[in-house]
């Protein structure tokens, strides 16, 4: 009986805890710590993003190098295998709820690198986006527009790559196997164990 009673408490707390998901999605969007991993020639349009212009700590985003800690991972340029495995582990040490923004043409369709052998032409194979910018390179006004998108999705609710990623890990694990072959992760780990 007694069991019976927890269960319709964690019930009900469960249902008065979603009455603040909106709160929580407020937050969330005004407190933006970035990721970046600038790849390319997308690292350029970052900084101005900084200065008096555009000013992005106005909206409550602040880059943070540590991904234990942010909440947006930029990917920002062509990326290559080998990058794209350092971008999966660090996009798999974010916390959750963790959003992903790419932007340029090259991690969209691999942009002037279209027929290289060595640049990852889909990026949304091997991880989920919640928005991409196109462009070659696309200008820091179009990059806030691309920030200022991902904080209405985040408010909305509909940002959920991280719940896509868990989701249909199988889907993602499978190409990201397809791309690098099986047991990457075990062969890489004894590298990245120092740095986790």
């Amino acid at each position: 009986m007694s069991e019976r009673k927890n269960d319709e408490f964690i019930t009900y707390e469960l249902q008065e805890f979603k009455l603040f998901e909106p709160l929580f999605n407020w937050a969330r969007k005004k407190s933006l710590w970035i990721v970046a991993f600038c790849t390319g020639c997308g690292g350029i349009e970052m900084p101005p993003l900084a200065t008096a212009r555009y000013d992005f700590e106005r909206f409550g985003i602040m880059p943070n190098p540590a991904p234990r800690m942010g909440d947006l991972f930029l990917i920002t340029g062509y990326v290559t295998p080998k990058t794209l495995k350092r971008i999966i582990i660090t996009y798999e040490m974010m916390q959750d709820p963790k959003y992903v923004m790419i932007h340029g043409s090259c991690p969209i369709n691999g942009g002037v690198y279209w027929d290289s052998y060595n640049v990852v032409k889909q990026f949304d194979k091997y991880l989920p986006v919640d928005v991409a910018i196109a462009g070659c390179m696309p200008r820091p006004e179009a990059v806030m527009d691309g920030i200022m998108e991902i904080m209405r999705k985040i408010e909305d609710g509909t940002a959920d790559g991280w719940k896509r990623y868990r989701e249909n890990y199988e889907y993602y694990r499978k190409n990201q196997d397809e791309l690098f072959g099986e047991g990457w992760r075990e062969k890489d780990a004894r590298r990245w164990l120092a740095w986790i």
